[in-house]
């Protein structure tokens, strides 16, 4: 009884874990009823088949020439209907598996793009990939097959049992001898797998993490001559994988070794009795045959049967870890058609950004980065965020973008005596300028209509002029048809920077925000670019965060970021 305590929580929690991959289920019940007619009908033609042989056979061994065409054609006609089907059903599964399991990578990739920034970014890309990747694969396989393989080897358990069953009772039950040790096994098999797929799925995540950054950072790792410690670091985070994966294929031989003799002596015990029967005279030469395949399809599809238990097991767990990571708060765009109102109101006129007493703590932190935060902008102006790094300047702007939210306070914005609080709904109104290399894979081009895909090259001429840019690219070869590699391969920090800006000027937003947006630009460049910005759109709200002294001096007001989180206006 108190064995059985430990497995309830257990128990509880993989049944909360199949509630949700059940939704899925019913998402897909369509392809979950044609993959179960498949195998009910491929299950049927296999007992046919064996049924068909054991006919074949007497009339051989009798001599039945009337009826020995007749039981060969239908058992070939069985068999070869059967092989046909086979490959149908094959490439059909591969078809439709392959679209559910698209669908569901692209709904939990979707997921996982709406949710909260805050809750969402403490976990690593490279183990997100591997969830997206490897854990959605193995519900959506499951998704599609599971279901259709319990109806499929109850139909094959049940048929073979009562066609078994019809012919001697005796060897029915017989081969069921083995069903107390698949149940035994089954329950010490549910604690062991679960623990050991969580391991592996998370021993996966740090290899693909590691890999990943360690990829990303090659340039990082040349420089400071570390190529063979990150070998030797990766081939430790391969050994722990290895010693977690060489304890399970362990524990997996033991366990399968024990099952196969136990399914061997079965399988023995069965023939020995069929072969006493037959000597007997009790039964023909083609029912002795038919056992001998249906007793085997007997134990194998009970054998499948215990064994979707740790399919189960495998499934629920990959389960989790996708739960993990879509059960956050989604980010729900309330306050779009108040946005888009408000947007259209101020056109021409900008917008006032306004915070008023705003206190923030991340979640994952002990004291509050901000302060009783105070600050107005007004259309037309330029205001700087300087202070010590690390202090509050990226964390105000992440505010501003709605990424977080306030804990205290007010921050929002401003139109003709209209106000809108700040959330994910108002990123409408900001153009964004990161700190960090934001080139995504792709032409000149794309990586600047990501933000207007019916801007014209000779809108993104217009604000590359602006940003310092179109000499550069127009002297490409390809110009803007030049391919920019991934985090921006090809090209400077400061031309990468250029070219952030741009995309964000051509999003032409009454707000636009910049983090150290001009730290990679000579003093020359970035007076340049910032006179183009204020000349071009002199209604613009321009909210920067900076080191440089030269900034200061194109900015209506400078705000100190102190130690504190407190805000003062210098």
């Amino acid at each position: 009884m108190g064995k059985s305590k430990k497995y309830i929580p257990l128990l509880k929690e993989m049944l909360g874990e199949w509630r949700w991959v059940m939704q899925y289920v019913k998402a897909y019940k369509f392809t979950v009823m044609l993959y179960i007619l498949l195998g009910l009908i491929g299950t049927l033609m296999s007992l046919g088949t064996a049924v068909a042989s054991k006919y074949l056979i007497d009339a051989v061994v009798s001599k039945m020439n009337s009826k020995l065409f007749e039981y060969a054609a239908v058992t070939i006609a069985l068999a070869l209907f059967q092989f046909v089907f086979s490959a149908v059903s094959s490439y059909l599964s591969a078809l439709v598996g392959t679209k559910a399991n698209n669908e569901m990578r692209r709904e939990i990739y979707s997921n996982i793009l709406k949710s909260k920034w805050e809750e969402i970014h403490s976990f690593h890309s490279g183990d997100l990939l591997n969830r997206i990747e490897g854990d959605v694969s193995v519900v959506s396989n499951g998704v599609i097959t599971f279901f259709p393989g319990v109806f499929t080897k109850l139909l094959q358990f049940a048929g073979a049992f009562i066609i078994v069953f019809h012919y001697d009772k005796t060897m029915a039950f017989l081969s069921l001898l083995s069903a107390p040790f698949l149940f035994f096994a089954s329950r010490i098999l549910i604690k062991t797998m679960r623990e050991y797929n969580s391991k592996f799925r998370e021993y996966n995540g740090k290899v693909l993490s590691f890999s990943e950054e360690s990829i990303r950072n090659i340039q990082v790792i040349k420089a400071f001559d570390l190529t063979e410690k990150y070998i030797d670091n990766f081939r430790d985070t391969l050994s722990a994988y290895r010693k977690v994966r060489l304890s399970y294929e362990k524990f997996s031989v033991i366990t399968t070794f024990i099952l196969s003799v136990i399914g061997l002596a079965v399988s023995y015990l069965c023939y020995g009795w069929g072969v006493y029967r037959l000597w007997q005279g009790a039964i023909t030469f083609g029912t002795m045959t038919l056992f001998l395949q249906i007793a085997g399809s007997l134990s194998s599809s009970f054998s499948a049967l215990a064994g979707l238990v740790p399919s189960a097991v495998t499934i629920a767990t990959s389960a989790g870890r996708i739960m993990e990571v879509t059960q956050y708060d989604k980010e729900a765009d309330t306050d779009k058609k108040e946005a888009l109102r408000l947007l259209r109101e101020c056109e021409g006129r900008g917008v006032s950004v306004k915070a008023e007493n705003v206190t923030f703590t991340y979640s994952d932190g002990d004291s509050a980065v901000l302060n009783n935060v105070s600050f107005s902008v007004s259309p037309g102006e330029t205001i700087a965020l300087t202070g010590p790094s690390g202090e509050g300047k990226t964390t105000i702007l992440k505010l501003l973008l709605g990424l977080v939210e306030p804990d205290s306070g007010k921050l929002y914005l401003e139109c003709g005596g209209k106000t809108l609080n700040i959330s994910d709904s108002t990123r409408r109104f900001c153009s964004y300028v990161p700190q960090e290399m934001s080139m995504f894979s792709g032409t000149v081009a794309e990586n600047l209509r990501l933000v207007k895909q019916d801007a014209t090259d000779d809108e993104l001429k217009e604000v590359l002029v602006q940003a310092e840019m179109w000499d550069f690219v127009s002297s490409l070869p390809n110009g803007l048809g030049t391919v920019i590699g991934e985090m921006g391969e090809n090209i400077s920090s400061g031309q990468a920077q250029r070219i952030s800006i741009a995309r964000a000027l051509l999003k032409k937003t009454p707000v636009l925000l910049m983090d150290e947006a001009t730290s990679a630009l000579d003093s020359e460049t970035e007076a340049k670019v910032l006179e183009n910005i204020m000349k071009n759109d002199p209604g613009k709200v321009c909210i920067l965060t900076t080191h440089r002294e030269s900034m200061l001096r194109y900015c209506n007001r400078v705000y100190s970021v102190n130690p504190d989180g407190t805000v003062q206006c210098d």
